[in-house]
């Protein structure tokens, strides 16, 4: 019997009949096929003797648009939001569910803690890209016109970009690293021991942006940038200026469009502030070419030069063809700031774990005895590998006290995302990493930390985008490999050299909200020299 084919309108549960579209269906089309679309008549035969148009949900739901706060006249959501924007967008998600918009000054904004949404918002398709408009939080620094890392996806810019710094920030290139790592923080014990010799503690933030910091200065610029000389050492301009500037982004893109065209306060103070680091930024680009150097493949230029600016000074595609020196600049800025802003935030969050989370110092500190380490150890990474308790209590840290927040995509075209939600062309979206990562629905206990659920199978059949510390897709963190490379040679040396108290366990540990990562702005600790080291426990 020859199939009959006709056709049928369908419209989408939620909108007007009159949207409706046809579609051709045959009297063999699987009823499964359409139920995957959603449409819940019982049989085909159903679906082809309607008189009316077919309605087709989302989920189960009707298209709708995102739910959110009403907000106050001229200033919108700012203050459902700020300042404590963690607990707010937390608040905001428990009463309205996975999606929610907020509207701030004129900006609309929208906010997802669902890791299926997150994964088709950062896929980089025909639906989303990075495209960096008014209400994009970046926009304020948005690279003009090289984009790089702060820029558009769809450019010339970043396509060029895509193929030169991978390499750089690839597993094997940033192994050859690791001695300058290790260094480095060796370097920064005289300051900690000094500190402990005092009997003073310490806020952990600042000196790990200075321990964060120098270690980038060597390693992307081949600057020494002298913050651990004394223990009151001041940080280098350059890193002042960018973590300035990130405090200044944050404050300007909370405030609306309008507020960042200003032509004073802030904002300007925000424009100049880029333009005085570009300046300092030329200097040690200028020096690594001074002198004259050898021209190389990528991949043996991310193995062979002593930094990054070396490598983009020296990187030639098969072509022959350089990363132009705008791109050079811009590329080297975003990775300083980026690198040293992250690694702080981190190291910071991970010290808070050892001395919040009881077991958790002791545990680390096992595991390095039991795998021979001592004060001469080279930390490689084959060393690494083997700390599987250090990976654990890392990756615990990074979801539950993951430093960046808000990484966002624009829609390309009117959108509809599962659940219903509509998304008109040009809306940012957020993913909220913190907020995925403590997500009831979608981690056991999410509030309890607790590095062992690592082995569990639930976490290891989790969805992929459930635990996205440096987001995911073509426009996630190339540096991560060097941050993970950083930490994973920075704690162990801490941990086995100190043991970390808290100074004072009965204050409340904050954060900046007007930062643009999370980071405790007031966990004072005390580093002790360890004079003794628990016995190697025998298999």
């Amino acid at each position: 019997m020859i199939p009959r084919m006709t056709t049928q309108r369908f419209y989408l549960l939620g909108e007007d009949a009159s949207t409706a579209r046809e579609v051709q269906v045959t009297s063999d089309t699987d009823l499964q096929d359409l139920q995957e679309i959603n449409v819940s008549l019982p049989s085909v035969k159903d679906v082809l003797a309607a008189q009316d148009a077919v309605a087709v949900s989302i989920d189960g739901k009707k298209v709708r648009e995102v739910p959110g706060p009403k907000g106050l006249p001229y200033v919108g959501s700012f203050f459902e939001i700020y300042p404590d924007h963690l607990g707010n967008h937390q608040r905001l998600f428990d009463m309205y569910g996975p999606m929610f918009k907020t509207t701030t000054m004129g900006r609309t904004i929208y906010h997802t803690n669902d890791p299926v949404i997150a994964s088709i918002v950062f896929a980089e398709s025909e639906f989303f890209s990075k495209l960096i408009n008014e209400d994009h939080p970046l926009y304020p620094i948005k690279n003009q016109p090289a984009g790089v890392f702060l820029g558009d996806t769809n450019t010339e810019e970043w396509r060029t970009a895509h193929k030169f710094l991978p390499p750089a920030f690839g597993p094997k290139a940033v192994r050859h690293y690791a001695p300058t790592m290790q260094k480095t923080v060796e370097d920064a014990f005289k300051v900690f021991d000094e500190l402990d010799e005092r009997g003073e503690a310490w806020n952990v933030y600042p000196y790990m942006l200075k321990l964060g910091s120098q270690a980038v200065g060597k390693l992307v610029l081949g600057v020494d940038f002298h913050h651990f000389s004394a223990v009151d050492a001041r940080l280098h301009e350059m890193v002042m200026l960018i973590a300035e500037g990130l405090e200044l982004n944050k404050k300007v893109t909370s405030r609306g469009a309008w507020y960042a065209a200003l032509p004073f306060g802030d904002p300007k103070r925000l424009r100049d502030m880029r333009g005085r680091i570009f300046d300092l930024m030329d200097e040690p680009f200028r020096n690594a070419k001074r002198g004259g150097v050898e021209d190389l493949d990528l991949q043996d230029a991310a193995l062979k030069a002593e930094n990054m600016i070396d490598y983009v000074v020296r990187a030639t595609d098969s072509k022959g063809n350089k990363l132009p020196q705008s791109s050079c600049i811009e590329a080297l800025l975003v990775a300083t700031g980026a690198g040293f802003t992250t690694t702080s935030s981190l190291l910071s969050w991970l010290i808070y774990g050892l001395v919040t989370y009881p077991g958790m110092q002791d545990r680390l500190l096992q595991e390095l005895i039991d795998n021979d380490f001592d004060e001469n150890t080279q930390i490689t990474a084959e060393l690494t590998s083997k700390l599987t308790f250090l990976d654990k209590f890392i990756k615990e840290t990074q979801r539950r006290h993951n430093p960046s927040f808000q990484p966002a995509r624009t829609a390309l075209r009117d959108v509809i995302l599962p659940g219903g939600y509509k998304i008109p062309q040009g809306g940012v979206v957020i993913p909220a990493l913190h907020h995925i990562h403590n997500n009831p629905a979608v981690w056991d206990s999410p509030a309890r930390f607790d590095p062992d659920r690592w082995d569990t199978e639930q976490v290891r059949n989790r969805h992929k985008a459930a635990y996205i510390p440096f987001a995911t897709g073509p426009r996630s963190c190339i540096g991560f490999n060097f941050a993970l490379q950083e930490i994973k040679v920075f704690l162990p040396k801490l941990v086995y050299r100190y043991r970390f108290e808290r100074e004072d366990e009965t204050e409340t540990v904050e954060y900046d909200p007007m930062f643009q990562l999370i980071r405790p702005v007031n966990l004072y600790v005390r580093a002790e020299r360890r004079t003794e080291w628990p016995a190697k426990c025998r298999a």
